[in-house]
């Protein structure tokens, strides 16, 4: 006779403990918890560990259900309506093949190449295939089986990046998903059925598709596709730069690393970096000289290398002739009283009012006047401004250089005229992809480069940056992305070659993350990611590249 085995899990949501089945899913627990937990779950955290609701459970757990509107929903939704895409374009284009590129315009760039397509009609019937697929409620099922077979599997369905990724990894066995017969990997865990999906959008976009996930604000609705056309050729002319060096995915990328060709890679990286920041400078020069870009303001997102670009733009700029004068907005920073405080009741420093805009622009009207000023250093120990007799004036061949998350914004520096200002977005724009239907995420490549700058340099644990990491994003929703598309000029910090040199380190300190704590999760899921790319000696990195400012050994102070 079969005995049952009942234990109990501890619901983080519900925070009481509730019996289970040996053997039973995480979506039989749901159902049976009758709607208590007032939203439709679409993963969980199975001891600070993101797993898929097929889960099973043997023993007893800590268990926290996610609804679309948490970071690790709104993975879960997108990798798997991405699932759903693969399989519609399969029936809607057979031959076609699809790749997912990266997000942008408040969705993800989709290319379908092979075959000749109407681009609105093939919008129409691939959405209406999606849906189809998701109204049949059909299950996507989580498998495992031994790496050599699911390679012939991925080869069967041409899924060559895929086969090249695997075959870079040696790994024993593999887990991957299939829905309808098709089957996929993906960085994620995926609903177990189709039918938990609901809002999407497919349309037309450049010379390819916008994929949107729902609203996480509202998942009643399709997210709201934002025009980013700056923003996507910068990542265009990064991914045709991968193209004709061909390495543009984790497998390509590892095949050059184990035939040593790690020098050569970083060596033409870097020179395209040095490229790009002499193209900008030698556009700021021409302007310059022609009576205008006298303020260089250069903005971006936390651990997008804003810092080094700077001191790399002003060596530029010393070449060409011109002077360089460098101004900090943080010495602009009103009394720590005065700063404006944010929804939890903190001081809010990145808001735009914790700045003194009337003395900041006064003094830059003055500096392209020509006047002397007295500039003010902000003492972060006692909060407030001081004034410790430091003048500056701007000469006839000098540019103000002015770093700092607002500097796209109007209001900053609204009584300077247009034609004095340069503005300059960098941001680790990711254009290397894991394979043909996972992208890497920018967010999470600048927050493996923050871990690893502060756990380094400014004795900060990577538990902590990772619990701060949310708040940072939110500033940045609010005071840096809504201005991105004003920039004259667009720096992608990325290389195609950094996960692999941040690889060792970043690993050594998300392993200091206690598995108690909620922050795990987040430090469990980098460390996943980071296993996907070969590692590289940071040794070969030249001492003036931007990713020094993260890793260390820069010639630059910082």
């Amino acid at each position: 006779m079969h005995q049952v085995i009942v234990m109990k899990l501890y619901c983080v949501n519900l925070k009481e403990y509730v019996p289970f089945e040996g053997g039973e899913t995480l979506q039989s627990v749901v159902g049976r918890l009758a709607g208590r937990l007032g939203f439709t779950p679409l993963c969980a955290r199975v001891n600070n560990k993101e797993e898929g609701l097929s889960f099973p459970l043997y023993a007893p757990k800590q268990v926290e259900f996610v609804p679309v509107g948490d970071a690790a929903g709104q993975r879960c939704y997108i990798r798997s309506l991405c699932m759903v895409l693969y399989r519609a374009v399969t029936r809607v284009a057979p031959g076609a093949r699809l790749e997912i590129c990266n997000a942008v315009s408040g969705g993800y760039y989709v290319r379908i190449t092979e075959i000749d397509l109407d681009r609105e009609m093939a919008a129409r019937d691939i959405a209406s295939e999606m849906r189809r697929l998701i109204a049949a409620d059909l299950p996507i099922e989580r498998k495992e089986k031994p790496t050599a077979e699911v390679i012939d599997m991925f080869r069967e369905q041409g899924l060559y990046a895929k086969v090249a990724l695997l075959e870079s990894l040696h790994e024993l066995y593999t887990i991957y998903y299939r829905l309808d017969g098709l089957a996929d990997t993906t960085l994620s865990p995926l609903v177990p059925r189709t039918g938990l999906l609901g809002e999407f959008g497919f349309v037309p976009y450049e010379e390819g598709f916008l994929l949107l996930g729902c609203d996480p604000s509202d998942a009643g609705c399709p997210a709201k596709e934002r025009y980013q056309p700056k923003l996507f050729r910068a990542f265009q002319a990064y991914q045709e730069f991968n193209r004709i060096i061909g390495i543009s995915n984790a497998g390509s990328l590892n095949r050059a690393v184990e035939s040593g060709e790690s020098g050569m890679m970083i060596n033409v990286a870097e020179a395209l970096h040095t490229k790009h920041i002499r193209g900008i400078a030698q556009t700021i020069t021409d302007r310059h000289r022609a009576g205008g870009a006298k303020v260089v303001l250069i903005a971006g997102p936390s651990s997008s290398g804003k810092t080094t670009f700077t001191k790399r733009l002003a060596i530029e700029l010393l070449t060409n002739l011109l002077r360089p004068v460098m101004i900090s907005l943080d010495d602009y920073f009103v009394d720590r009283h005065l700063t404006p405080r944010d929804e939890t009741g903190d001081y809010d420093y990145e808001s735009l009012m914790a700045l003194d805009l009337e003395l900041f622009n006064e003094h830059l009207c003055a500096l392209i006047k020509g006047d002397e000023v007295e500039i003010p250093t902000y003492n972060f120990e006692k909060g407030i401004r001081e004034f410790k007799g430091k003048r500056i004036s701007l000469p006839a061949d000098g540019v103000l250089l002015i770093e700092g998350i607002h500097g796209l914004n109007p209001e900053l520096t609204s009584a300077v005229a247009d034609e004095m200002k340069y503005r300059v977005y960098v941001s680790a724009l990711s254009t290397i992809s894991i394979d043909d239907h996972n992208w890497v995420s920018t967010t999470d490549n600048r927050l493996l480069r923050r871990i690893i700058r502060d756990y380094k340099y400014r004795g900060t644990s990577a538990m902590s940056t990772i619990r701060r990491w949310p708040s940072v994003r939110r500033g940045e929703e609010r005071w840096i992305f809504p201005y991105q598309e004003n920039a004259d000029s667009m720096f992608n910090s990325s290389f195609i070659f950094e996960l692999s040199v941040m690889r060792d380190e970043a690993e050594r300190v998300l392993r200091t993350v206690p598995r108690d704590v909620p922050e795990y999760a987040q430090a469990h899921r980098l460390r996943h990611f980071l296993g996907y790319f070969a590692s590289v000696s940071s040794r070969l990195i030249p001492p003036t590249s931007l990713i020094r400012e993260f890793l260390g050994g820069s010639s630059f102070k910082y």
